[in-house]
């Protein structure tokens, strides 16, 4: 669970929901030991399968070593090594086809998106609405899925001027999104103790464009 420092420390009421209204998370344990290897993975997510332990005929190897692809035997062989670390970064990589698409609030294109994760929330939303009452062409974004990304996000963000970044901290997003995606990135830290004013969101909207 990943939070910034303000919404961490805050409290506001929440409403608990009802156990019954939570989607079940189906866990499948593999029982069969035909065929088995630990580091047999899923085609489509590169997911492992799930044994608990002590099952008869499924007993494996685990810990921190390097490992051999497929029978999971301790490997000290550096192709391997890589293979593993490619293998490990493209299963994450592959979250990315599960989880929602990114939506925008506001027009599809134009001069200046500002996208925003965390507690930015209410004053990134209120702040672009106010400068669109002032006839700026803005938009705005919030990110729940920060790794992998949104596979729309670099498509939504090549579809705006400038992207401006307001962020509770050193500027953490703005760094990673410029790592992955071209175009014109404004990070707009403040590391004060408090929250975005939406005045200062409108105001920084206002001075770019």
């Amino acid at each position: 669970f990943l939070s910034d420092g303000y919404l961490n420390s805050s409290s506001e009421p929440w409403k608990i929901p009802k156990s019954n209204d939570i989607p079940t998370i189906q866990v499948e344990h593999r029982t069969d030991p035909d065929g088995f290897m630990p580091y047999l993975r899923n085609a489509k997510t590169l997911a492992r399968p799930w044994v608990l332990p002590g099952t008869p005929g499924l007993e494996h190897r685990l810990g921190g070593l390097g490992k051999e692809d497929g029978t999971g035997n301790v490997s000290y062989d550096p192709d391997d090594n890589q293979h593993m670390a490619n293998m490990r970064a493209e299963r994450v990589a592959r979250i990315a086809d599960r989880i929602p698409l990114q939506r925008v609030m506001g027009p599809k294109s134009g001069d200046l998106l500002v996208v925003g994760w965390g507690s930015t929330y209410g004053a990134i939303r209120s702040g672009v609405r106010k400068a669109r009452q002032q006839g700026y062409s803005v938009a705005a974004a919030h990110l729940r899925y920060l790794n992998p990304f949104p596979k729309n996000l670099g498509a939504i963000l090549s579809s705006y001027k400038t992207v401006l970044i307001p962020e509770l901290n050193m500027g953490q997003l703005s760094l990673l999104l410029k790592a992955q995606y071209p175009g014109r990135i404004v990070p707009f830290t403040k590391v004060q103790g408090l929250p975005f004013k939406i005045s200062e969101i409108r105001d920084k909207i206002a001075e770019i464009l």
